[in-house]
């Protein structure tokens, strides 16, 4: 077989095997040994353009391991021997002692002056440089014109492989980006909770660009939901809705951000923002209709116990059903307010009591000594209106008709809820069948679930007993 025939074969078993993949990287390394075999050669360097840094960098080599180097060797074109021959478009070829020519450029742990030949091509897509190739000997070796030629062949075919593996690559980069971003969407639209969807984003940013972590600051300076850990390099994206600036998207990796990664982790700020803005509708919109509920249920147990108040039989003093009827209102606007202090479903029994308590004392003047031992209950918000009335009619009574200390206990006892008043007198206003207490028994009965006892033994004790 001649060199012309030989060198034919290799050049097409070079294109298939630079062909077969469309991974940058795996086709840089199947043209490193590729082209040092093709030619029996003991090294080969493939250098990329980088068009940004305006460098040529190594990227794949033969002979040589790049990613023992503590850095990547870069190089501008007209810099060394083959960032000449990328400058000026021509192959360069030079048999021996190839270091100690003046163009030569050295890299620390890129051992080439252990070679003595090379011969350089540039690598040229549509005229375009798109990177660079060189092949040594350690031998003293004058490549013929035909292996000149031969390396030239495969710089050009390699040169088309480089641009569709950037393009698949990009492409693939593409649908990454767009998969985060449906993924992202998704999140935002499915989940009516805010923090599900800051989880959702904060967990997709890290993936779509490598991230060590990542973060959702809130505009009053509020991590909403911090992922991972810091790395070397971080970059802040404001979180932007009708010009307003509402929070920053923050993220943290070990490497460098691209202009790509930058773009992308725009287009995920303006997602975290819409679903930012969502969720707060969102909870807005539940919010008011919480409260629209609870005020329409509040009013409508005032209007039933003012209608009860005006159907009782007993002979009232106006006056004093009209204090009745608005310590009442006012148990209810506790109830209500220590819900929208709090934004929960539940009420912390012990600070409402103490509320009313304090409540109470103060409007109606009474000087009496006042004991309480509060454990810690909570109860739906719903129930707490009815124990809020429960407690205030108990509690009003001790006041005004009961001895010289009142004494109030709220305790959990075997899965129930224990509410105790107890005075040191001896009765009840207007007996045990009064509206004030009809109205307890009622609420008792109907909204606790639980029983109203009482106890005449050294003085007057009121117990209601209710499951949680």
């Amino acid at each position: 077989m001649d060199a012309t025939e030989r060198h034919l074969r290799l050049l097409t078993e070079t294109i298939e095997a630079v062909n077969s993949t469309l991974d940058l990287d795996e086709v840089l390394s199947l043209v490193a040994s590729k082209v040092a075999a093709a030619l029996e050669a003991d090294a080969c360097f493939v250098y990329l353009y980088d068009d940004r840094a305006g460098e040529l960098v190594l990227r794949a080599t033969h002979g040589t391991r790049v990613e023992e180097m503590t850095r990547t060797p870069r190089m501008r074109p007209g810099e060394g021997i083959t960032g000449v021959a990328a400058a000026g478009r021509e192959p360069i070829m030079i048999a021996e002692k190839a270091h100690l020519d003046p163009r030569f450029k050295a890299f620390q742990n890129l051992p080439e002056d252990e070679y003595e030949s090379i011969l350089a091509v540039p690598i040229l897509a549509r005229e375009k440089l798109a990177g660079a190739l060189n092949v040594r000997t350690r031998a003293p070796r004058a490549f013929s014109p035909a292996e000149v030629d031969l390396l030239l062949a495969i710089a050009a075919q390699v040169a088309q492989t480089i641009e569709h593996a950037k393009l698949y690559r990009e492409a693939r980069r593409r649908v990454g980006e767009l998969e985060a971003l449906a993924r992202i969407s998704e999140a935002v639209s499915e989940s009516l909770y805010l923090e599900e969807s800051l989880e959702a984003i904060v967990k997709t940013t890290m993936d779509a660009v490598g991230a060590t972590g990542a973060a959702l600051v809130l505009e009053d300076g509020k991590i909403a939901w911090p992922e991972g850990r810091p790395g070397e390099y971080a970059v802040r994206l404001p979180l932007r809705w009708k010009r307003r600036q509402i929070g920053e998207l923050v993220c943290d990796r070990d490497t460098p951000f691209t202009d790509e990664d930058r773009a992308l982790l725009g287009s995920i700020a303006h997602h975290a923002a819409v679903a930012l803005e969502h969720g707060r509708a969102v909870m807005r919109g539940v919010l008011a209709q919480e409260i629209h509920h609870r005020v329409k249920n509040n009013l409508q147990t005032v209007a039933s116990l003012l209608r009860l108040q005006a159907r009782s039989a007993e002979s009232v003093n106006p006056r004093k059903a009209l204090d009745d009827s608005v310590n009442r209102i006012l148990a209810i606007a506790a109830v209500h307010e220590v819900l929208t202090e709090h934004r929960d479903d539940d009420v912390e029994l012990a600070e409402l009591v103490d509320r009313l308590r304090a409540m109470l004392v103060q409007g109606l003047g009474a000087a009496k000594q006042i004991e309480t031992e509060l454990q810690p209950v909570s109860l739906a918000g719903n129930r707490a209106t009815a124990l809020a009335l429960v407690f205030s009619e108990l509690f009003q009574n001790a006041l005004e008709h009961g001895g010289a200390t009142v004494r109030i206990e709220l305790a959990r006892r075997n899965g129930d809820v224990l509410l105790a008043i107890s005075d040191n007198g001896t009765g009840l206003d207007g007996g045990r069948d009064g509206t004030g207490l009809s109205i307890v028994r009622a609420l008792v009965r109907d909204e606790l679930q639980g029983s109203l006892q009482f106890e005449d033994d050294g003085g007057l004790r009121a117990e209601v007993v209710f499951p949680r």
